[in-house]
């Protein structure tokens, strides 16, 4: 069986989002792999030591999304491959999944997990709008993944009203959800090989593709205005003192 794992490199999730000219700018935060890949990394490798399969690593970005693609190595994955041009700087959901799916029927696969969403953009539609363009069927929010002789596949939806369980044909597309099982930890062994990994770089023209045209454009972000306040301790000898003062000053502000 042959599972892609579709993850992406984005800013640490301490990083502060700031305004600048209009775009998005995350300053200097740290780059790594999405926190919701991490278990479609998981749900991935399950997959694999279950069916004796084998699992690619699939990004789009720019060549320092290779660490976010070496850490999905080090978990276990067995191959990785990266998707640059400069042409995909202005990729929306759609674009990402036309690109996507490209490069998903260019490698293969009987299976392709992506997380529920990223930490940057969170949209959660790339999942669905992949599996629209490649024809398959699409299961979203996993918390549990069964196939049955390698040709049809069983998921239990975790969904705000309880649980779903639906079937379909592979291959098909998922996206997982944490019950899928808490991610593995990079071993030492992993980190070795991932270090030491070459990690091809496919462009647009590998793919026989043209840019998407975006149809979604952040036409512009505006910070949000700077709000003051000020605080006024109200002292007192005892408590009801406290609370007469306090009740004195609510009524001279007409807040009642």
């Amino acid at each position: 069986m042959k599972i892609i794992a579709c993850i992406k490199q984005v800013p640490d999730s301490e990083a502060k989002v700031k305004a600048e000219g209009g775009q998005v700018s995350w300053g200097d935060a740290p780059l790594v792999i999405n926190p919701f890949d991490e278990y479609a990394v998981e749900g991935a490798l399950q997959m694999k030591e279950a069916h004796s399969g084998s699992v690619t690593a699939l990004c789009i970005g720019p060549e320092t999304a290779k660490e976010a693609l070496k850490h999905a190595l080090a978990m276990g994955a067995d191959e990785a491959v990266l998707i640059s041009d400069a042409a995909l700087d202005t990729l929306d959901t759609v674009g990402a999944a036309k690109v996507l799916a490209a490069a998903i029927q260019k490698i293969g696969a009987d299976m392709v997990i992506f997380g529920r969403q990223t930490l940057d953009n969170g949209a959660g539609l790339t999942p669905a709008q992949t599996a629209r363009i490649l024809g398959w069927p699409m299961l979203g929010l996993a918390g549990s993944i069964k196939v049955q002789d390698g040709s049809a596949i069983t998921v239990e939806r975790v969904i705000e009203e309880g649980r779903q369980i639906v079937k379909a044909k592979l291959p098909a597309v998922l996206s997982v959800v944490q019950s899928i099982g808490e991610p593995r930890y990079p071993s030492f062994m992993g980190i070795r090989k991932a270090s030491k990994a070459a990690i091809p770089i496919w462009s647009l023209t590998d793919l026989g593709a043209s840019a998407p045209a975006p149809i979604v454009v952040r036409a512009e972000l505006i910070n949000p205005p700077v709000q003051e306040a000020t605080v006024e301790m109200i002292a007192g000898e005892s408590p009801a003192e406290i609370a007469e003062k306090l009740a004195d000053k609510i009524l001279a502000e007409k807040v009642l």
